[in-house]
């Protein structure tokens, strides 16, 4: 891949969604910078699937960056709570698992180094439609948060940069997203979803699971990832 063509910021977490995205922009011609985090997290399955993700694109540069949001905790992902399992019948809200800031963290990470770079795109892998109710997944936010990024650089002060924040999968059915990523070649038996895997396998039972099984069985393909018995 040529760094002459055009840079992106490739959020990926080792999942379904951002791993999709790669695909898209790859699709649209961009060079490609992978940036993954390791936050405190529960596991680093995750990280293991970021990096083999970031070399079957051959991306140009994959950063892990670590930051510790144990220490603030108040996620079921960072903070000594269980993971609940899916249950349909739970009172809407924002679940546990919600881990406080995270994108707008991620996001101000990927901003400081697009801008190093000389790169006005920034992909993040955010879905409004199956999904499991984040605030920091909604239009409004990806809408402010951009419009705060070119309020923010140097680059974007001196006219120099104008960021943008594509969001490809923000109003896509976790269906509809799979089958974009097979028409693109994605294999996703490289990806990682679930929230709290157990002797190397998904759960099977968490809300990241329970979606990622809908999704394959409404695409109508069949879903890679090995479920704890």
């Amino acid at each position: 891949m040529s760094e002459s063509r055009k840079k992106a910021v490739i959020l990926s977490s080792g999942g379904l969604d951002s791993t999709t995205v790669m695909a898209i922009a790859e699709n649209m011609g961009f060079s490609l910078y992978s940036l993954s985090f390791d936050y405190g997290q529960r596991h680093h399955h995750e990280l293991s699937a970021a990096k083999n993700i970031a070399r079957r694109f051959n991306v140009i540069k994959h950063l892990v960056n670590r930051i510790d949001l144990r220490q603030i905790g108040g996620s079921a992902l960072t903070d000594d709570i269980d993971v609940p399992d899916f249950d349909e019948n739970r009172a809407k809200g924002i679940p546990v698992t919600y881990v406080p800031a995270r994108n707008t963290i991620f996001l101000s990470y990927a901003l400081a180094w697009a801008e190093v770079l000389g790169c006005a795109d920034i992909f993040i892998g955010v879905n409004a439609v199956d999904y499991s109710g984040y605030p920091d997944c909604r239009p409004e936010f990806i809408d402010a948060f951009e419009k705060m990024a070119n309020l923010a650089l140097k680059g974007s002060v001196e006219g120099r940069l104008r960021i943008t924040i594509h969001t490809p999968l923000i109003r896509m059915s976790k269906a509809q997203i799979i089958r974009k990523g097979l028409e693109l070649g994605v294999d996703y038996s490289l990806t990682h979803s679930c929230y709290n895997p157990a002797e190397g396998m998904a759960c099977g039972k968490c809300d990241s699971c329970v979606i990622r099984k809908k999704g394959f069985r409404e695409a109508g393909v069949d879903d890679p990832t090995v479920y704890h018995p």
